[in-house]
C-alpha cells in the first residue's frame, strides 16, 4: 500500500465529504516555511550518502519510509532552519528555478555533483523563498514574493465550488475526486440542467442521427488546482456520460500569482453559467463544418496540438476505419479525438491528463478549414 510520503502516492474519493476531510487535514499538517534562497543547502540523499543511514539529521516526524522513497526518486535534501527535509520530485523544477539554473544534463549528475552546483548558485541570491512541506518531505520551493506565488489553500476552494454549484446548479452530483503531490482535482455532473443546457446541442446531433449519444450527454465541471506550481486553480467545462469526460473548454482560472486569493475565485465562479452556454455553442458549431479529409484533418489538428504521438496515431487508425469514407463533420472529429485520452487514462499522470484535455478542447476554437486538406500529412 502506498504511503503519504511516497512520491509516487495519489489518493481517489468517491464523496464530496471524503474530499474534503481530507484535504482539510493535509490543510492543518502542511507547513509554509519562509527562509532566504541563499541560507538554503542541499545535501545528497541517495543510498551512498552519510545521510542515508543518519535519521537523526532529519527534522522529527520524517519517516524511514520518506528518506528511502527519496533516495529511490529524487535524490536529494534541503536543510532548513538546522533540520534536513527530503525533496519530492514535485519540488525540483521550483528548486532549480531559486538557485536561477536550468539544463537537461543537470539529472544527470551524481547527486553529490548536483548537490554542490544547486549549493554554489542557491548561495548567490538574497531573495526569499516560500518553502512548501507536506507528508514529510519539502514538495515546493516557491518564490517568496507574493507577486510571484500566492498561496491558495485547497480545502477553500473546494468549498467555494461547491457553494458556488449548490447556489447555481440545483442538483448537481459529485461524480469523483483524486489528489497526488502536484495535483488535486474534482468533477461534478450537472443532470438538472442537461435540458437547459444541452437542449439545443441534443436536438443537432438528433438530426443527425446520434440520438444514443445524446440521450447519454451530461453537462458537468471539473475543479483542478495545484500548490507545487503546476496549475492554477481553475474550473472547467464537460460534457459526461460517455466512456470518459469531454473537455470543452477553460472557464475561469486564477493563477497562483500577484496576491491572488480564494475570494478572487470565488468571484470568477459567478461566470460560470453564462460562459457554459457559449461553450456549448462552440461545440454545436463543429456539426456545421463539413470536411472533405476528416482523417487528413485529424491528423493536422493532433500534430497542432502537439498531442501524445503514440496515442494520436492509433485513434486516427480507429477512427479511419470506423468513419467509411466520405466526408464528416469536425464534430465527428473532435469526438473521435476523445479516444486519445482514454487510451491514456492508466498510462499518465492525472496532471498530464488533464493538460492534454485541456489542450485537445483548443480544437473547438480552430479554423478547420486550414487542416482540412487533400494532401496527407506524416506525424
Amino acid at each position: 500500500m502506498l504511503q503519504p510520503c511516497q512520491d509516487n502516492y495519489f489518493n481517489q474519493f468517491s464523496s464530496y465529504a471524503d474530499m474534503m476531510n481530507y484535504h482539510e487535514t493535509q490543510t492543518k499538517e502542511s507547513r509554509w516555511e519562509r527562509s532566504e534562497v541563499c541560507s538554503l543547502r542541499v545535501a545528497p540523499l541517495d543510498k551512498d550518502s552519510p545521510l542515508y543511514d543518519d535519521a537523526s539529521k532529519f527534522a522529527p516526524g520524517i519517516s524511514e519510509d520518506a528518506i528511502k522513497d527519496t533516495a529511490d526518486n529524487l535524490g536529494l535534501a534541503v536543510k532548513l532552519k538546522g533540520d534536513y527535509y527530503p525533496v519530492r520530485e514535485t519540488a525540483y523544477k521550483s528548486l532549480l528555478d531559486r538557485a536561477k539554473i536550468s539544463g537537461s544534463a543537470l539529472p544527470k549528475l551524481k547527486r553529490t555533483d548536483l548537490a554542490k552546483v544547486l549549493n554554489s548558485c542557491l548561495g548567490l541570491h538574497k531573495a526569499e523563498t516560500l518553502i512548501l512541506i507536506r507528508d514529510e518531505k519539502v514538495s515546493a520551493v516557491h518564490s517568496g514574493d507574493q507577486n510571484d506565488y500566492s498561496i491558495l489553500v485547497i480545502d477553500q476552494l473546494l468549498e467555494c465550488v461547491k457553494a458556488k454549484l449548490d447556489e447555481r446548479f440545483a442538483g448537481n452530483v459529485f461524480d469523483d475526486g483524486y489528489c497526488d503531490h502536484s495535483l488535486a482535482s474534482a468533477s461534478w455532473s450537472l443532470p438538472g440542467q442537461k435540458e437547459d443546457l444541452l437542449e439545443a446541442y441534443k436536438k443537432t446531433l438528433e438530426a443527425q442521427g446520434q440520438t444514443a449519444v445524446a440521450n447519454k450527454l451530461v453537462p458537468g465541471i471539473r475543479f483542478s488546482t495545484s500548490d507545487t506550481g503546476v496549475a492554477s486553480a481553475k474550473v472547467s467545462a464537460l460534457l459526461m456520460g460517455l466512456q470518459y469526460p469531454i473537455h470543452i473548454g477553460g472557464m475561469i482560472s486564477v493563477e497562483h500569482r500577484r496576491q491572488s486569493k480564494v475570494a478572487d475565485f470565488n468571484d470568477g465562479l459567478d461566470m460560470l453559467f453564462a460562459q457554459f452556454g457559449d461553450t456549448i455553442k462552440n461545440l454545436e458549431k463543429l456539426t456545421t463544418i463539413t470536411l472533405d479529409y476528416p482523417v487528413n484533418a485529424m491528423t493536422r489538428v493532433c500534430k497542432k496540438l502537439s498531442l501524445p504521438k503514440k496515442a494520436a496515431l492509433e485513434a486516427i487508425s480507429m477512427y479511419e476505419m470506423a468513419y467509411g469514407g466520405g466526408s464528416a463533420t469536425a464534430h465527428d472529429v473532435f469526438m473521435a479525438l476523445q479516444e486519445i485520452p482514454f487510451m491514456l487514462k492508466n498510462q499518465v499522470p492525472e496532471s498530464k491528463l488533464l493538460s492534454i484535455q485541456e489542450n485537445m478542447a483548443r480544437a473547438l476554437m480552430l479554423r478547420w478549414s486550414d487542416y482540412d486538406l487533400a494532401k496527407a500529412v506524416e506525424y
